[in-house]
Order: structure tokens, then sequence, then C-alpha cells
């Protein structure tokens, strides 16, 4: 995708644009090969941002302000 980091939401607005461009079907076959990979590598940048992200989010504050490790499978609720 270049050296330059580029913002989640310019990756996806990107994303976009390949999809549609790729849907119309007017694209020849070697600009819709060039497309899809380009298309697929946003994608995995995507992908990668969003895991990224969830890391970040694994732990939470709670009301007292201690850090509380969240598990997605049991939802908010951290008594057991």
């Amino acid at each position: 995708m270049g050296n330059e980091p580029i913002r989640f939401e310019e990756a996806m607005l990107k994303l976009e644009e390949v999809v549609q461009k790729l849907e119309t079907g007017d694209v020849p076959l070697e600009d819709a090969i060039t497309l899809y990979k380009k298309g697929m590598e946003l994608s995995a940048y995507c992908h990668g941002k969003l895991q990224d992200a969830e890391k970040q989010l694994i732990s939470i504050i709670d009301k007292e302000g201690n850090k509380t490790e969240f598990n997605p499978a049991k939802g908010t609720d951290s008594n057991e």
C-alpha cells in the first residue's frame, strides 16, 4: 500500500471505491485484477487496525477508576 501511514477511515473509503468499481463490471480484466489486489491489501490493513483497536480496549476502567480485564464472552457483567 505504500510507505506512508494511512488513516483507517481513508483506507475504508478507498476500499469502498475499489468495491464499487469492481461491482460495475465495466473494468477490463487486467485492471480488475489490480483493483482486486489493492482491495485485498486495504481489507487486510483495515482488519489489522481493528484488531489493534480491540487489543487496546480489552481492559476497561470501572467507575472507581480500577483497570479491569474485559471478557467479550461475559459481556459487561464482571462479577462471577
